[in-house]
């Protein structure tokens, strides 16, 4: 999605950024205003095949790449603590954006190359000491979890709604949007392989996804606006499940979309990892 700290694109990035500014002109909230990942080069670090672009640890990310291209699977892991979530990394040696969750302190980056089977080999190992802008900064950017752009389809939907509105308002708007707007999709439920990521566009388009899908666009539409939303990922009674907490004025509030949606009713959440 992003290379050498700007977005890869078939048109000239400058041409698209002013086409999109004179749409601005004409009603756009905040999404410009946004914080979108980028790789600036400002603070590089390696380890063997391990490439940390960590200039913006303080707005609660860091891109990571591999040094070379690679025909083999890579895994990143990134640990704070007793606390360590597992990504895919991309062989193609190109940025992604990875979310620093668990605020202010100290994080270990590891690169995992697989080499047959389900075994993986040290590709490289960084330590980052993190002092983050405010706590939830890692929730106003995107990430793997949360995948979208400057156009896609729901964050210019969600300038259109919440133009001038307080996160408050904001969060009413989305949410309220969400409930009347978008189904459940029950054959997407029944069909999807285990590990698929949340679809934003997926989801917008067709109006109806899963629970991750419905909670990814929900935090794309609150996160372009300035409002922290997570996608939290748990179970819900006894079933695997998705939803947000969302950040307004300093408090954490719940919201399921798929309860929004009419489908599901339950009674108990337990959060298993946040994104």
């Amino acid at each position: 999605m992003f290379k050498n700290g700007i977005l890869k694109l078939g048109i000239p990035l400058i041409l698209l950024l002013g086409l999109w500014i004179m749409f601005c002109a004409a009603g756009c909230a905040s999404s410009m205003e946004a914080v979108w990942p980028e790789s600036p080069g400002y603070d590089v670090r390696t380890d063997g095949s391990l490439v940390i672009d960590a200039s913006n640890v303080d707005k609660g990310y860091i891109m990571v790449r591999t040094g070379q291209p690679t025909s083999h699977g890579l895994k990143i892991r990134i640990t704070n603590g007793k606390w360590q979530l597992n990504y895919d990394l991309n062989s193609q040696g190109e940025y992604e954006a990875f979310p620093l969750q668990r605020g202010s302190g100290t994080y270990e980056v590891a690169l995992f190359e697989n080499v047959s089977g389900n075994k993986y080999a040290s590709g490289g190992k960084l330590e980052l000491n993190v002092q983050l802008s405010n706590e939830y900064a890692a929730y106003l950017v995107p990430n793997q979890y949360v995948n979208y752009e400057l156009w896609t389809s729901a964050v210019q939907k969600s300038d259109e709604l919440c133009a001038g509105k307080s996160p408050q308002e904001v969060f009413n708007a989305v949410s309220g949007f969400i409930a009347s707007e978008f189904t459940y999709d029950f054959v997407r439920a029944k069909t999807i392989s285990p590990g698929t990521m949340p679809d934003i566009d997926y989801c917008y388009e067709n109006r109806m996804g899963i629970c991750q899908d419905l909670a990814a666009v929900t935090a794309c539409m609150l996160r372009v606006q300035g409002v922290p939303a997570k996608l939290v990922i748990g179970y819900a009674d006894k079933y695997y499940h998705a939803w947000n907490t969302v950040v307004i004025n300093g408090q954490e509030l719940f919201f399921d979309p798929t309860n929004a949606v009419g489908a599901i009713n339950a009674k108990k959440y337990s959060t298993e990892r946040e994104y």
